[in-house]
C-alpha cells in the first residue's frame, strides 16, 4: 500500500512540473495545464486518503 501513495504523490509531482516547464517554454495553453494540475491534485487527494485509512 505504501507504494501506491509514493506513485501517487510522483504523479502529482510531475504533473506540477511538466506544467512549469511547459509554461516556460510557451508551449503550454490554458486548458490542457489546468487537466495536467486537476490530475495532480486528485493523485494528491487519492494519496491523502490512503495514508488517513492506516
Amino acid at each position: 500500500m505504501k507504494n501506491f501513495i509514493i506513485i501517487f504523490k510522483a504523479v502529482a509531482l510531475a504533473m506540477g512540473v511538466s506544467t512549469l516547464v511547459l509554461n516556460i517554454l510557451g508551449d503550454l495553453s490554458a486548458d490542457p495545464a489546468i487537466t495536467l494540475l486537476s490530475i495532480g491534485v486528485s493523485c494528491l487527494a487519492i494519496a491523502q486518503l490512503q495514508d488517513k485509512e492506516k
